[in-house]
């Protein structure tokens, strides 16, 4: 292995051999033959049931007897637990799952209420409103009908809507009465949810008081375990029959397996970042072996991190996204080049600065796209050549993902026109799409900057969420306690407080101790106290601790944004506008030696700031450029410059589009007719427009440049150029 890291070679040339088989106690080595007669186990790989070798039998039975060997030897380390304690804190946590099964209840009662005046605004504008717009039209239709068939449609249309009036009103009549009947209970109702949040309240203390009763902050505060307690939560995860199923195949195989056994470091980091995607650990290994092989860079620090993140993520393979058209491209994303993708835009300096400062746990959500790499870097071309104002912005909340806000356009009525050969993400840009397209575009151009994110959907809603350096966010949809991931954490409020207990630092391995003396003591795994399942003492245990360490902490829970255009295009938030400094040198228009002009896009006479609708931003070729936005009513902008020569001029400009059908109407010298500048498709690329002749006259002239079509998308344009057209006289 001449390639691997120095740091990692003791790993990988590990001199122990699996170790015979160790002497078993009758009771035991009985157990471990009705579990192999039995094949108890499955893959972790799915359904499938495991077969074993001869020799496989043997290394599942070896696996097993450290597993349990580990289980009897660190159960003896355990602290001693008052039993009247222990109990009175299962008791409170029981009574405080039941008050706040009460709470829900009394707010549900008090739901009624909203639902019923929801109905009765229903029934009053879009039943009896619809109506009465639809008698009206049919009215106009019978006063215009000009032929017996044209008067029949016309009556029967009236009729039709009549009918729908009627019971549009009696619709109302009976929703009225039901509302006046929940708000005559609107009193008794408020009282009953006053009553529940304060019994909720006291509930809850009352449980915290029993935990910290248990004074368990020293013993979990400690270290000395954890070798032990990862490998026990490793073998017990991983099962000792898949393990020996992977190992069977041969012997780098096995001694993969016995290197992850032995490297007492990796097994900690590896469960404390939640353990190989499926229960995977042998693919897991193996995938970062190869990682190993394949770069020089992978020994240490971010990079290191990096490589286990995708490691454990794509030890179950991630099925990839490819172009309709792209018939023969991979099936699965390939983690070795996933793993380099992402060094070498690192090194280069195209990942967001916190990319560096992320955990493996925080990398796995930026590693597990279904994109493939090139699409990856094509995103981060795309929003440095069109919006570099989105991954300049101060603001986390928006950026990268604030791409979705400006030009993901809401509406599926262009979807139709995704084109094959395209990429999915491409063609979210180029045709817009409903909640769940414009979510996927927002995820996948977070992953592409390196910013960890995960779906956080609600009923009947897609959403997302991401990290930023003052916490998660929830983009595009409603407030954390709407909805849920699809994360082990599921309920999106579990999710969001094992976020907060892990920036807490490593006061958070608590946490993860409880939970692995939790699987010691063959508890059910429950990840969060929103969860549908109740946690039994341990994992309780554990999520009381995450609780302290997060009121310790003083973790902020950061509000949505983005709420109000889940599913519109306009949003009531404050936009920043891009705080650039244009210079003087910036709008200089030049001419060359063949009298070629080239003016700059920020170079305008009209505007001469940033409007919310045309912006000038920084540009990452240097110097500046100008964007127009996709939002917002049509605006127009001009330009006042020095002709040296009159006659024909060739109009270009160099422009980025992420759409299709563009272009620009120009108007020179406030002529009565304007002249159409079709625009390239370029899909987030620098293109030159094809040129259209205009004429100019000698000294000063005036450009002017709008845009009326009603399906606008953004463009955003570096110069303009004119080149005579005709030869000097």
């Amino acid at each position: 292995m001449p390639k691997l890291g120095q740091a990692f070679l003791p790993m990988f040339h590990h001199p122990a051999a699996s170790p015979a088989m160790r002497t078993l106690s009758p009771l035991l080595a009985m157990a471990l033959v009705i579990t192999a007669l039995l094949s108890r186990s499955f893959a972790a790989k799915g359904d499938e049931a495991i077969s074993l070798t001869a020799q496989g039998k043997s290394l599942a039975s070896e696996y097993e007897t450290k597993r349990v060997s580990l289980k009897n030897k660190t159960l003896k380390r355990l602290p001693s637990i008052d039993p009247n304690k222990q109990a009175a804190f299962i008791g409170a946590r029981q009574a405080e799952v039941q008050a706040a099964a009460k709470l829900n209840q009394a707010q549900q009662a008090m739901g009624e209420i909203q639902t019923a005046e929801a109905l009765v605004a229903h029934a009053k504008g879009k039943w009896i409103g619809g109506a009465n717009r639809g008698i009206k039209a049919a009215q106009e239709m019978l006063k215009n009908a000009s032929t017996p068939t044209e008067r029949a449609t016309a009556k029967k249309e009236l009729e039709t809507w009549q009918q729908n009036l009627k019971d549009g009103e009696h619709a109302l009549k009976e929703r009225q009465a039901k509302l006046e009947q929940a708000q005559s209970r609107q009193a008794e109702l408020e009282k009953a949810v006053a009553e529940a949040q304060d019994a909720l309240e006291k509930a809850k203390t009352t449980t915290l008081g029993a935990f910290n009763a248990l004074k368990l902050s020293s013993f979990l505060s400690s270290d000395a375990m954890d070798a032990d307690l990862a490998k026990f939560a490793t073998l017990n995860d991983a099962t000792p029959d898949a393990l020996a199923s992977f190992a069977q195949q041969g012997k780098p195989q096995q001694k993969l397996i016995d290197t992850m056994l032995s490297s007492e470091k990796l097994l900690v980091e590896m469960a404390a970042a939640d353990g190989a995607k499926g229960n995977r650990y042998g693919e897991a290994m193996q995938i970062y072996q190869k990682i190993w092989h394949a770069s020089d860079n992978v020994a240490e620090g971010s990079l290191r991190r990096l490589a286990l993140a995708i490691s454990l993520e794509h030890a179950v393979p991630v099925k990839q996204r490819n172009a309709v058209a792209k018939t023969t491209a991979p099936a699965t994303v390939d983690p070795v080049h996933r793993y380099l993708h992402y060094e070498k835009a690192l090194l280069a300096g195209e990942l967001d600065p916190a990319f560096d400062t992320l955990s493996v746990w925080d990398y796995r959500m930026v590693v597990n796209g279904e994109e493939p790499d090139d699409i990856l870097s094509w995103g981060r071309t795309m929003l440095r050549n069109y919006r570099p104002d989105h991954i300049t912005t101060s603001d986390y909340r928006w950026r990268y993902v604030a791409a979705v806000r400006s030009d993901i356009q809401y509406g599926s009525q262009d979807n139709k026109h995704d084109q094959d050969d395209l990429q999915f993400f491409q063609n979210i840009l180029k045709n817009g799409g409903v909640c769940g397209r414009r979510a996927f575009f927002g995820r996948f151009i977070l992953r592409a900057f390196g910013i960890p994110t995960t779906a956080r959907p609600s009923r009947g809603h897609a959403a997302l969420a991401h990290w930023t350096p003052d916490g998660w966010v929830v983009c595009l949809g409603g407030a954390w306690g709407a909805g849920w991931t699809k994360t082990r954490y599921d309920r999106d409020l579990d999710f969001l407080a094992n976020t907060q207990a892990r920036a807490a630092g490593p006061s958070y391995m608590q946490v993860k101790r409880a939970q692995w003396i939790g699987d010691l003591m063959d508890e059910p795994k429950v990840f969060g106290l929103h969860s549908r399942k109740q946690p039994e003492f341990w994992y309780a245990v554990s999520l009381y601790t995450q609780l302290e360490i997060i009121k310790a902490s003083k973790a902020k829970t950061l509000a949505a944004v983005g709420e109000d255009i889940g599913e519109a295009n306009e949003t009531n938030e404050h936009i920043a506008l891009p705080r650039t400094q244009i210079r003087e040198e910036d709008r200089i228009v030049s001419v060359s030696d063949r009298g070629v002009i080239t003016i700059p896009a920020v170079a305008t006479s009209k505007p001469n700031k940033s409007t919310g609708k045309i912006l000038f931003m920084d540009s990452f070729l240097g110097g500046k450029q100008l964007h127009y936005s996709r939002t917002g009513g049509p605006q127009a902008f001009e330009y006042s410059l020095e002709v040296p020569q009159a006659g024909r001029y060739a109009l270009s400009a160099r422009v980025v589009t992420p759409s299709w059908k563009q272009s620009l109407e120009v108007t020179v010298n406030d002529a009565n007719e304007s002249r159409q500048l079709p625009l390239p498709f370029t899909l987030g690329q620098w293109e030159t427009s094809e040129p259209v002749l205009i004429h100019l006259a000698k000294g000063k002239n005036t450009l002017r440049f709008s845009r009326q079509h009603p399906k606008l998308k953004g463009v955003s344009i570096k110069a303009f150029t004119l080149t005579p057209a005709d030869p000097a006289d």
